[in-house]
């Protein structure tokens, strides 16, 4: 009688010791599961938000939504002897116009995730709506980095917002992840064939 007891006991201390893996187990693909959900939930800017493009582009706007909506990729190529900057814009806030509506983001977000190829240096400005109280039509501050050349292969950057300043000085303006209207991609001095690629574009 003593060794059934025995037995009985041992038996049930090894299917609690199991039920505690399995509910651990089970925890941890829950986790999982939840992260790569909010993974998925996070929306690439080149896939969701329509383009604008200014200055010497062998792209047309037409052209370059044409072939990010098709291949889910950017592609900006300058014109022989360009004249003036390039900009390429998109609203943080869907959009079918360049101006629109101030995204007010959470204080929970910490960065902007950038996957992208370029030939030459590009200043990331991140425009804020203007002073007026008008939204996004003309005005407001431009806090930006540099994103230097990746001639050669696509590469992943994270960028925090407090990197973003104005002009890029030391002591410039921080950037008010509040009042967020855009993203200003700018090639300043583009050079003749130069190319810009960018794969995504992700607000964390």
């Amino acid at each position: 009688m003593i060794q059934k007891s025995y037995i009985w006991v041992s038996n049930y201390l090894i299917l609690k010791s199991l039920m505690r893996q399995l509910s651990l187990y089970f925890l941890a693909f829950s986790l999982i599961c939840f992260s790569a959900i909010a993974q998925e939930k996070r929306e690439n800017l080149v896939k969701s938000n329509k383009w604008f493009i200014a200055g010497p582009s062998k792209e047309s706007e037409e052209t370059l939504n044409a072939i990010r909506i098709k291949k889910g990729i950017i592609t900006i190529t300058t014109k022989n002897n360009p004249k003036g900057e390039i900009e390429l814009n998109v609203m943080i806030t869907p959009s079918e116009t360049n101006d629109g509506i101030p995204t007010n983001l959470s204080s929970e977000s910490k960065f902007v995730e950038i996957t992208y190829q370029s030939t030459q240096t590009i200043k990331l400005q991140a425009r804020e709506g203007n002073s007026e109280g008008t939204g996004c039509v003309h005005g407001g501050s431009h806090p930006r980095v540099s994103l230097p050349a990746s001639t050669h292969q696509f590469k992943t950057i994270k960028i925090p917002w407090s990197d973003f300043k104005q002009d890029e000085l030391p002591d410039g303006k921080l950037l008010n992840i509040h009042n967020l209207c855009k993203f200003n991609f700018v090639n300043y001095n583009p050079i003749s064939g130069s190319i810009l690629k960018i794969k995504s574009v992700i607000i964390n």
